[in-house]
């Protein structure tokens, strides 16, 4: 595969804000990534996380708010439409279709309504996300009712998304933790090698270190399917 050179139009940004959430943009850094789907947090939800976040310190309630989030999208309210297995090959293909290409991918997790990733950045961040999420949100509306998927409205994906550069080795070994334990975590299996829409899954998958980095790329097609999915459609 020849390398993917940015052509001007996708030159970094550096730090900047697109309306809703700041964002660091950057060649070659090690990104952190969240996105969820559009009714993955329903209007009162939000309500009560900002009645739970304005009880702390002015200086925690950014974090605090992002913890909240995380927590409350992991008790699986809205569609989950992720959890249909055709749903979470087509968000995975996407995610690998430019790995070596727009990026390296380290890791990754599909949630039944939010999706975590690592990437080695190499086009600008703000494009490789639409990319993933501009295939996979017309897939899904064009089999709403096909796939019974039960997306409520015009919108498949919440706008935005969030993204934490990697400050050090010990952030990176954390970041991939985090993102292979999430399903664990959520009550979804036992380990996280049980969860078939992750990295953890993969050979190499559990290299924490910058030097092993790209160590769980592979190509479409590699993995086997799994009965994790079956059992939810029975």
């Amino acid at each position: 595969m020849s390398p993917y050179k940015i052509p001007p139009e996708q030159s970094h940004l550096g730090w900047h804000n697109r309306g809703y959430l700041p964002h660091y943009d950057a060649h070659k850094k090690f990104q952190f990534i969240t996105f969820r789907l559009a009714d993955s947090l329903p209007q009162e939800i939000f309500k009560r996380i900002d009645d739970e976040v304005k009880k702390s310190p002015p200086s925690l309630q950014k974090i605090n708010k992002s913890k909240a989030i995380e927590r409350y999208i992991d008790r699986g309210y809205g569609c989950c439409a992720l959890i249909h297995p055709r749903m979470a090959e087509c968000m995975e293909n996407s995610l690998r279709h430019f790995d070596a290409d727009r990026y390296h991918l380290i890791a990754w997790c599909i949630m039944p309504n939010h999706i975590h990733v690592l990437i080695e950045q190499i086009g600008r961040l703000s494009l490789i996300i639409q990319s993933w999420k501009s295939f996979t949100g017309r897939f899904a509306m064009e089999n709403n009712e096909k796939l019974g998927l039960n997306i409520p409205g015009p919108s498949f994906w919440m706008p935005d998304y969030w993204d934490r550069y990697i400050r050090d080795a010990d952030h990176f070994r954390d970041v991939i933790h985090y993102i292979h334990y999430n399903p664990v975590k959520a009550g979804l299996c036992q380990e996280p090698w049980h969860w078939p829409w992750s990295s953890a899954t993969l050979p190499g998958a559990h290299s924490t270190s910058l030097s092993g980095a790209h160590s769980t790329s592979c190509a479409p097609g590699e993995r086997s399917s799994s009965s994790v999915y079956k059992k939810r459609e029975s």
